[in-house]
């Protein structure tokens, strides 16, 4: 699986952005997949995750009522919606394909990652 994120940009406090992931290979409807960010100087975070179905989905307290995970497996695209953003959501977003058909929040729960997009928040 290959993974291509894009959508992010620089957004005022309290703005909207809506990130994307294209995903190539025939596995893609059949994996759960997650998005995880990572500010300078600090750790790789998850921030939401879905099933292969769509059916279930789980997002970390921080962006828990502000974001948004869906997927289209006709098109190969997962996405990320979020709104109210705040400046401690500056981050390199990266979206990756889980290894299992369950939901997970852990780095090492992913095998495929994509190259991230940069969403910048200013106060």
């Amino acid at each position: 699986v290959q993974l291509q994120a894009s959508g992010g940009g620089l957004v005022q406090a309290g703005g909207c952005l809506s990130l994307s992931c294209a995903a190539s290979g025939r596995t893609f409807s059949s994996k759960t997949m997650g998005w995880f960010r990572q500010a300078p100087g600090k750790e790789r975070d998850f921030v939401a995750a879905i099933i292969w179905s769509g059916a279930q989905t789980y997002y970390a307290d921080s962006v828990k009522g502000r974001f948004t995970i869906s997927r289209d497996n006709a098109k190969n695209q997962v996405y990320l919606q979020m709104n109210s953003l705040k400046p401690e959501d500056t981050a390199v977003y990266l979206c990756a394909a889980g290894k299992w058909a369950r939901i997970a929040t852990t780095t090492a729960s992913y095998d495929y990652w994509g190259q991230g997009t940069q969403v910048t928040v200013s106060s």
